[in-house]
């Protein structure tokens, strides 16, 4: 079964040109020669389209090769498409439908099928959109075992196979589609998967991707990974965001979402942000639809996921994976991700979300998933060769040849997530421990999220909520130029709350001034350890640390003397300089 190129006859249909081409020759106000060949790059979803993105760099302008673009219609996830397509600066480019059937190009390429495309004048190059061909789609191709990219219905039209040419990540995904439409595997290529390899090159910058998701000053990252439908982990646990980001201690773990931009098309960017919005307040970050999930697949310590392609691409290189939904009555049985969701550990939703990850973390065998990965990617690295080869071989007939380097896989963008303002309450607990070091634990607070309390409050001075600052002992002010001065605003801030133990003000990045309720006043500093790019102390873990210490009765002395305070993994040093005059 090997891939053979169908023969095609003819020069492009005759009629008026595409937008912005001239004809032949070359035009004296043109800086470059004119295009030999034209590609037209089809689209369905906001998946597909952002796939395309990893395929366009094989087309090389420098070729001869000019781009236009199009939306298929039809699909229950396009929304968006159109305006994502103009922010890419392609919208002079971008052809109705009805324009695009109308014109002849010299090659069409889709990251999703459709048998609709057979409308178009042009051989069609179908790649995947996701980690190969896994989901049960009835509704679009009538089958209930054939996956969604693999269906006779979708590959066929009047008994004839659509695409020129099908390309596949894995020799495996042969074997399926030779079950439900035997007459395509000729047309079929093993080509890999440029995302995985993109992903890969990407390791270097990992650090980086990391700072951009939270995961600074000791935090590790919790990615959680959605696909959609009802059967995904937002489908069957719709507050495990909320639950999973007020579980962890704020200072130990960052936490981002992932959700398929299936998600995001169905129920508006808008219903999305709605429904998150809570998590968010608690300090949830969101990665936007069009890209950053390759980012965040790449810095995660812990993945959080389900079925979804996001939560394979994370165990193709070794992340902790806890499965909070399976998916198995969506899949091809005798899919890799099928069999992904069989093997993965399970997430107890109900359950000590906290213990859940520790323990994870120390049984985690990379083992355990390698051979699913194996059955789903061939050819690692090789895909953009492989992937250039196919489609300028379907451009031989215009004259394109093929290039005599590979473009390498660039590595994917920063990832920019969507965040509301910092959390502004906390549930804390901590201890000081034999050797003086004061040990706190924050969880971030949400409101309408009832929990049993953990230990004592302390709140920002710009938390809203009517009760979180009457029962905090401690009080922050987060805001290093506001306009009334620190020490009047801590005498202000323990005339109106009775209950309050401690107040602190930023007076820099790394600099604190902290009054106590007896009216004792210190300017707090952060010690920068030698070698360290900077010093940096929260205003709000100094307020805890030093409510702790004087909550302590045999260290209630001590206070205004160095301190070490320890959150999760990361340990700051503290020292205290009285105030002019004072005790």
């Amino acid at each position: 079964m090997g891939f053979r190129l169908p023969g095609r006859s003819g020069a492009r249909r005759p009629g008026r040109p595409l937008r912005g081409e001239r004809g032949s020759g070359r035009d004296r106000w043109d800086t470059w020669e004119a295009p030999k060949a034209h590609v037209l790059c089809v689209a369905r979803t906001l998946t597909s389209a952002t796939r395309l993105l990893d395929v366009l760099p094989l087309l090389r302008r420098e070729d001869g090769i000019e781009t236009y673009y199009t939306v298929n219609p039809g699909s229950a996830f396009a929304e968006g498409l159109h305006a994502y397509f103009t922010s890419l600066g392609v919208g002079d480019r971008l052809l109705s439908w009805p324009e695009a059937t109308r014109r002849s190009f010299d090659l069409a390429v889709a990251c999703t099928v459709n048998n609709s495309m057979r409308q178009l004048d042009a051989p069609l190059v179908v790649l995947p959109h996701g980690a190969g061909y896994n989901r049960l789609v009835t509704e679009a191709t009538g089958d209930a075992t054939a996956p969604a990219g693999l269906s006779r219905r979708e590959l066929t039209w009047r008994g004839k196979v659509v695409p020129a040419a099908i390309g596949v990540s894995h020799s495996e995904q042969l074997g399926r589609l030779a079950g439900s439409c035997p007459e395509a595997v000729e047309r079929a290529a093993v080509v890999g998967d440029i995302c995985l390899d993109r992903i890969r090159r990407s390791l270097p910058l990992r650090d980086r991707y990391r700072a951009l998701l939270g995961a600074v000053d000791g935090r590790r990252l919790v990615v959680l990974h959605s696909t959609w439908s009802s059967h995904s982990l937002l489908g069957t646990h719709p507050e495990l965001p909320l639950e999973l980001v007020t579980s962890l201690p704020a200072d130990e773990y960052a936490v981002a979402a992932v959700l398929h931009p299936n998600v995001w098309a169905r129920h508006s960017r808008r219903g999305v942000l709605e429904r998150l919005e809570r998590a968010m307040d608690a300090g949830l970050l969101v990665v936007p639809p069009e890209e950053g999930w390759r980012a965040a697949v790449v810095a995660g310590d812990w993945v959080v996921g389900d079925h979804g392609s996001t939560s394979l691409y994370s165990a193709a290189l070794d992340r902790t994976v806890l499965l909070a939904a399976t998916g198995l009555d969506e899949l091809d049985a005798a899919s890799p991700t099928a069999d992904f969701a069989r093997r993965a550990p399970r997430l107890d939703v109900a359950g000590d979300l906290y213990e859940q990850l520790l323990r994870a973390d120390a049984a985690h065998d990379p083992e355990r998933l390698g051979p699913v990965v194996e059955s789903q990617w061939e050819a690692p690295d090789k895909s953009a060769a492989l992937t250039q080869e196919l489609l300028y071989g379907l451009l031989a007939a215009a004259g394109i040849g093929t290039p005599a380097a590979t473009p390498e896989p660039e590595p994917v963008p920063d990832p920019r997530p969507l965040a509301h303002r910092a959390p502004t309450a906390f549930d804390v607990t901590g201890r000081v421990g034999p050797d003086g070091v004061v040990e706190v634990r924050r969880h971030p607070l949400a409101p309408r999220h009832e929990t049993e309390p953990r230990g004592f409050y302390a709140v920002t001075d710009e938390e809203t909520h009517p009760l979180w600052p009457q029962s905090a002992d401690v009080l922050a002010r987060t805001l290093v130029d506001a306009a009334t001065a620190p020490t009047e605003w801590a005498e202000e801030a323990f005339r109106r709350l009775p209950g309050l133990s401690v107040a602190v003000a930023a007076l820099d990045t790394d600099r604190c001034l902290v009054r106590v309720r007896d009216g004792r006043v210190w300017e707090a500093a952060a010690e920068r350890p030698w070698g360290a790019a900077r010093a940096r102390l929260d205003p709000v873990v100094l307020g805890c640390a030093v409510h702790l210490l004087g909550s302590a009765p045999e260290r209630g002395g001590e206070l205004g003397a160095p301190m070490v305070v320890r959150t999760g993994r990361h340990v700051c040093r503290v020292v205290f300089r009285a105030a002019p005059g004072g005790g």
